[in-house]
C-alpha cells in the first residue's frame, strides 16, 4: 500500500487540507477497530487528534447510560444494541446520513444497519465490523451433502455432527425450513409456533449429534480430529481450521448465514461530530478498511476492502461469501422482551429429549 495514494485519496474524498483544525475524537470501540497505524494516518492527514478507549458492548452501553451518553464522540455497539438502549436512555443521537459516503458500504450492510437502528424515524448506526455464523464443514466428507442447516440431520452423518444449543442454532434451522423467525419477533404466538417445529426437527437429529459444543477450542478440536464432519460455527473459526487442513473451510448455508455488525454511534452528548463523520468516511475507505480486518480478524462492510486483505484471508472469504451470500446474509435485529424465554424452554426439552 502507498501512503501518498491514500494520503490523495483522503483529500479528495473528504476535502481536508494540512491546515485542518486539530479537534479530539474520543472512540470507544472493541479491540482491533482503531489500530495505531490507521490512528496515526488519520491524524496526519486531518490534523485531528484521536483518543481511543477498549471496551465492548455491555460496558459502551454503562459508560454511556452514566453520562447520559457523555464522555465519547463516537461509540461501536452491536447493531441489537441500540434501538432498545436509545428507546429506554436516550443515550445517542441521530446520524446526519447527508455527512456519510455512502458509496463506501456493501449496500445491503447499510441498509440493513440503517433498518435496525431505526428509532422514530431517525438512523441512528451504521455499519462497521461484521461477522457471521453458518456452517464448518469437511467438505471432502460432507460437502456434497450439507449446504443448509437443516442437512446436519442427514442419516449419513449419523454421530459426526456439532453445533451449540443455542439461540443462534435455532433461528439458522428455523430460515432452513422455510420460516422468517426474525419476521415473527412481534407475534409471540408464531414465534412460539416456529420454535416448536424447530424443537421437533432438533430432536429428530440427536442421534447425529457427536457434542453439543459449549466453547470454539471444543469444536475445533473435534473437527480437526475427524470426529465430525459437519458443524455450525463462526466463519473466523472454518479459515483458521482451513489453514491446517484444506478440505475444512466455513460455508454460508443456502438460506443465508446469520449475521451481526458492529456499527458506529454517535453518542447523545459528543462533542466532535464533524470529526466523527470524518473517521467514519476514513475508515471505510478499502485500503484502511483492510488495515483493520488485519488488526481485528473480521471483514468490514466497506465496499471491495476484501480486495485489500491478505491474499489468503481474501481467497477464503471470496470462496465462502460469493456475493449472492454476502446479500443473503440474516442480520440479527434487537431482541423483544419474551422471546429468550420461549427459547430457552425449548433448548432444555431438545436437551432433555431421548
Amino acid at each position: 500500500m502507498k501512503k501518498t495514494l491514500l494520503t490523495t485519496t483522503c483529500l479528495a474524498v473528504f476535502g481536508l487540507s494540512q491546515a485542518a483544525t486539530a479537534d479530539t475524537l474520543r472512540l470507544l470501540t472493541w479491540g482491533g477497530y482503531a489500530p495505531d497505524e490507521v490512528v496515526e494516518m488519520f491524524e496526519e492527514q486531518t490534523g485531528h487528534t484521536v483518543e481511543v478507549t477498549m471496551s465492548n458492548n455491555e460496558e459502551m452501553i454503562a459508560k454511556l447510560r452514566a453520562t447520559g451518553g457523555g464522555g465519547f464522540d463516537l461509540a461501536q455497539p452491536s447493531q441489537d444494541r441500540i434501538m432498545g438502549p436509545q428507546m429506554e436512555f436516550g443515550i445517542y443521537k441521530p446520524m446526519d446520513m447527508s455527512k456519510i459516503d455512502e458509496s463506501l458500504f456493501i449496500p445491503s450492510m447499510l441498509e440493513a444497519t440503517k433498518g435496525n437502528t431505526t428509532v422514530n424515524g431517525e438512523v441512528y448506526g451504521v455499519p462497521h465490523v461484521w461477522g457471521t455464523s453458518g456452517l464448518v464443514l469437511n467438505t471432502a466428507e460432507a460437502g456434497d451433502v450439507v449446504k443448509d442447516y437443516t442437512d446436519l440431520c442427514d442419516p449419513s452423518l449419523e454421530g459426526k455432527v456439532s453445533y451449540r444449543l443455542k439461540r443462534p442454532t435455532l433461528i439458522g434451522f428455523a430460515f432452513a425450513m422455510g420460516e422468517d423467525p426474525f419476521a415473527a419477533y412481534d407475534d409471540e404466538a408464531k414465534y412460539t409456533e416456529i420454535m416448536e417445529k424447530v424443537e421437533t426437527k432438533l430432536t429428530e437429529c440427536k442421534s447425529n449429534v457427536k457434542a453439543y459444543w459449549s466453547g470454539g477450542d471444543e469444536l475445533m478440536n473435534l473437527l480437526r480430529s475427524g470426529e465430525v464432519t459437519a458443524s455450525m460455527a463462526w466463519d473466523t473459526g472454518g479459515w483458521k481450521l482451513n489453514e491446517d487442513n484444506a478440505d475444512i473451510t466455513f460455508v454460508a448455508p443456502a438460506s443465508g448465514a446469520l449475521g451481526w455488525i458492529d456499527t458506529f454511534v454517535l453518542p447523545a452528548k459528543g462533542q466532535a461530530d464533524d470529526v466523527a463523520y470524518e473517521w467514519i468516511n476514513f475508515v471505510m475507505q478499502p485500503e484502511v478498511s483492510a488495515m483493520i480486518t488485519a488488526a481485528a480478524g473480521n471483514f468490514t462492510a466497506s465496499a471491495g476492502a476484501d480486495e485489500y486483505a491478505e491474499d489468503a484471508l481474501k481467497a477464503k472469504y471470496q470462496a465462502s461469501f460469493p456475493p449472492e451470500a454476502v446479500d443473503n446474509i440474516k442480520w440479527y435485529p434487537p431482541v423483544p422482551a419474551g422471546l429468550e424465554a420461549i427459547e430457552g424452554e425449548v433448548l432444555d426439552r431438545v436437551q432433555a429429549a431421548n
